[in-house]
């Protein structure tokens, strides 16, 4: 008869003790078998902690009791922490903001001109008009224009009572004797600006102060850039003001300010008061901007020296 199979390899007793070939009990394996079973059952308890969700590092309890999820909490975060770093240059900013759109080329501007420059507060600007097409081209109007024939009116009529009396007038070659900052005499010089004139106007009343300044440039083109260019850039390069002892823009004060394309030129107007003190309703700049418009006379009778029609 063939030996017993668990005489040679030994078998297994009541208890889960292994018999070895000797007719022992292997202690060791029935501890080994303890452990497995008690590591059957410690296997499930890991894996559910190795599938809970890590605690991430962007929870903030007081976030987190409000229902914000951590992504948003984490975005929440960089917000607060980028506006913190901003809000040192806030009020500068807002100063510069009520001033006008800002640029680098205001900051510029104001340092150079002071405190108490004479500047416009609101501009307007308008294309030029298809009345004056003819003049869409310098090269077609070539003569060059002369104090007498821009302000030959010594006076404007703003109504049958105001009128605005020239009290002040320049004609220069050289544009960037009547203009001031950058960007504009850049503009003005690419532009080919080669007249520039100005008349200064002070009201029969004494409360009101206007000036009119005329651009001559190669091209009608030219002539709509800039004046587009000065709807974002009028508060850091405007016209100079002409200065009397009749009429002046009071420093820092309130004014107003127009630009028109006339085919190749360019019309500025530029209105005030005297005391610098904004407009009510008993002042009626509209009315005191038509009037001043009166130094355009000179385009419109190009106009009519070119297409030999005054219509």
């Amino acid at each position: 008869m063939r030996p017993a199979r668990r005489a040679q390899t030994g078998g297994r007793s009541e208890g889960g003790r292994r018999r070895t070939a000797d007719g022992g009990t292997d202690v060791d394996g029935a501890a080994g078998a303890d452990e497995a079973a008690r590591g059957d059952e410690a296997e499930p308890t890991a894996s559910r902690k190795r599938r809970r969700t890590p605690r991430s590092d962007w929870q903030l309890p007081l976030l987190t009791d409000w229902g914000f999820r951590p992504e948003q909490q984490r975005l929440m975060v960089i917000i607060a922490t980028v506006v913190a770093v901003l809000a040192g240059g806030t009020g500068l900013v807002v100063a510069i903001t009520n001033l006008g759109k800002y640029s680098p080329e205001q900051q510029a501007s104001a340092a150079v001109l002071g405190p108490d420059a004479a500047v416009p507060q609101v501009f307007h600007g308008w294309g030029s008009p298809k009345l004056f097409e003819p003049l869409g081209e310098r090269a077609k109007d070539g003569k060059a224009l002369t104090e007498k024939e821009v302000f030959s009116e010594s006076e404007l009529a703003v109504t049958k009572k105001l009128k605005l009396k020239l009290v002040a007038k320049q004609l220069d070659a050289d544009c960037s004797a009547a203009l001031w900052g950058g960007t504009l005499l850049e503009r003005v010089s690419d532009a080919g600006c080669t007249q520039a004139a100005r008349g200064l106007y002070a009201s029969s009343d004494g409360r009101y102060v206007g000036q009119y300044t005329l651009l001559n440039l190669k091209d009608g083109t030219s002539a709509a850039e800039l004046v587009e260019s000065l709807k974002t850039h009028y508060r850091g390069g405007w016209a100079l003001p002409l200065t009397s002892t009749k009429a002046s823009f009071p420093g820092g004060g309130y004014s107003e300010a127009g630009g028109y394309a006339l085919g190749h030129y360019v019309g500025l107007v530029w209105i005030g008061k005297v005391d610098g003190a904004e407009p009510t309703t008993k002042d009626d700049f509209v009315s005191l901007t038509l009037a001043l418009r009166g130094a355009e006379k000179a385009v419109y009778r190009r106009v009519v020296a070119i297409t030999g029609s005054a219509s």
